[in-house]
């Protein structure tokens, strides 16, 4: 939210990457529109949209955005939080591929019941909503890989050719990472916010609103404390916590303003694996170059070397 936007969107889809911008990063239909434009003149790739369905006393115009989409010849769409299949006729009339997020293997095997036709299944590392059930990437992605026909992304706690090949190895498709990209030179953030994600490590992410069973996982700072506090008593309500988990705020104070303790920002596991700020390009090859080399070269040195000790 707020961060994949044309420049970033595009710069993935550059690398050779799937990029998805957000629709919702955009107050209404006619101004989402014009971002797509703006991706397709700075991109000859393909690229995708993501579409969150979540609870609001004032949701957005959901049909409206889909509109935009089908007009402007969009292929993919990744779809999340709330079950998507009021809206699938629509989609698949339009040729277009449903990817649906999930933070379980029942809500995966949902979702491809009901005729999505890729599931992203995120493990309790990922950064924002990973679910009430606190299942790892290690375990979350072999036991959907097991029961999927469809293709499953491994998502959370990814950001590197040694998670990459772990995830192949686990049976996904490929990798989902958000976090990662966030410390990149094209993503449209303050750089006091990327070289927080330098700067801090594994044990610098905490879950705030668990109290409310909408549990986030954001970077653990003054206003991650602070929700933390009002929560300890048990007895918090959304209207507490509003005003330091608004996004509009986060926008404003975090991404813009590079006051990285003013607002909650959503961050991944993977951040204390995050040591510099390349552009997407280096990062996705380095990721891929990685990968490589541990499938060819350690993986099946070590297979050969068992076998010849046999």
């Amino acid at each position: 939210m707020w961060i994949a936007k044309a420049e970033l969107t595009a710069a993935v889809a550059n690398a050779g990457a799937m990029g998805f911008m957000t629709a919702l990063s955009h107050p209404d239909p006619a101004t989402f529109r014009a971002e797509i434009r703006k991706c397709r003149d700075l991109t000859d790739k393909p690229f995708g949209i993501n579409l969150t369905f979540l609870p609001s006393l004032r949701a957005p115009d959901y049909g409206a955005y889909i509109d935009v989409c089908i007009d402007e010849g969009i292929r993919f769409i990744e779809t999340a939080g709330r079950n998507p299949e009021p809206y699938l006729e629509r989609l698949k009339a339009a040729g277009i591929k449903v990817v649906h997020k999930c933070t379980s293997v029942r809500h995966a095997l949902k979702a491809e019941k009901i005729g999505c036709d890729a599931v992203s299944i995120d493990g309790f590392e990922c950064a924002g909503h990973p679910g009430e059930d606190d299942v790892t990437s290690l375990i979350l992605i072999p036991l959907a890989a097991e029961v999927l026909r469809v293709p499953v992304i491994a998502s959370g706690g990814f950001g590197d050719g040694r998670g990459l090949a772990a995830a192949l190895a686990l049976g996904a498709d490929g990798i989902n990472m958000g976090t990662r990209f966030v410390a990149t030179r094209e993503a449209p953030v303050h750089e006091a916010v990327k070289q927080a994600l330098v700067e801090h490590d594994e044990r610098s992410t905490c879950l705030v609103l668990r109290t409310l069973r909408n549990s986030e996982r954001v970077l653990r700072n003054q206003t991650a404390e602070k929700v933390l506090a009002i929560e300890g008593g048990g007895k918090a309500k959304i209207e507490d916590l509003a005003p330091y988990v608004s996004g509009l705020v986060s926008k404003r104070e975090v991404l813009d303003g590079g006051n990285v303790d003013n607002g909650v920002l959503a961050t991944g596991q993977i951040v204390g694996m995050i040591r510099d700020v390349p552009t997407v390009k280096d990062l996705v090859d380095r990721i891929v170059r990685e990968a490589e080399d541990i499938i060819k070269n350690r993986l099946a040195a070590d297979i050969c070397g068992d076998h010849a000790a046999a």
